[in-house]
């Protein structure tokens, strides 16, 4: 559990860092986001090793139907992390579209996962992406929304989401749990 919790925070400071450093960040200028980037990468690691090596302790059951709205739900989440929302017409005045799809990322893996360590990681990471939105939206208030696209963009991506839910699915099942049953 060490380690999830230390991948987190590393996570959580690596990505605040410029907000709550910026006299640190500054002077390292572009070499930084190398560095920041294996920051993150080591965070990845060690939240995978910590959440792997974690005992079941469960919290809460899933319910049967819980896969299908997951399914759903990382449609929403992965058209949301996708360039749809700033290029299409649907969602174009929404400031923070990556972070609320992390969100519903979050949110989903919660619902069908209720145990110690998915609450720690998952309900961790959600807490992050929430802590962001509100740390970026007072250090840049002013902000002007993204020029409206066109439906058919927001189309093309929301296909091109759901064959993403369908590899990711997939390679998930490969490497743990089917999400789809």
């Amino acid at each position: 559990m060490t380690l999830l919790i230390l991948g987190l925070l590393l996570w959580t400071l690596a990505h605040l860092f410029k907000r709550i450093a910026p006299s640190l960040r500054e002077p390292m200028g572009d070499k930084g986001k190398g560095l920041v980037a294996l920051v993150l990468l080591g965070s990845i690691v060690l939240m995978v090793f910590g959440y792997k090596a974690s005992e079941y302790s469960p919290l809460w059951a899933a319910p049967v139907w819980g896969n299908h709205l997951v399914s759903l739900l990382m449609l929403i989440a992965l058209y949301f992390t996708s360039p749809g929302p700033k290029k299409g017409a649907l969602f174009h005045k929404m400031r923070h579209p990556m972070l609320t799809g992390f969100i519903i990322w979050a949110a989903a893996h919660l619902f069908v996962n209720g145990d110690v360590a998915s609450l720690i990681l998952f309900g961790g990471l959600g807490v992050w992406a929430i802590t962001e939105i509100i740390v970026i939206n007072r250090a840049e208030p002013d902000w002007t929304p993204n020029p409206k696209g066109t439906i058919a963009k927001d189309g093309m991506f929301l296909v091109a989401s759901a064959v993403l839910v369908g590899v990711i699915g997939y390679i998930h099942g490969m490497i743990g749990p089917s999400p789809f049953g």
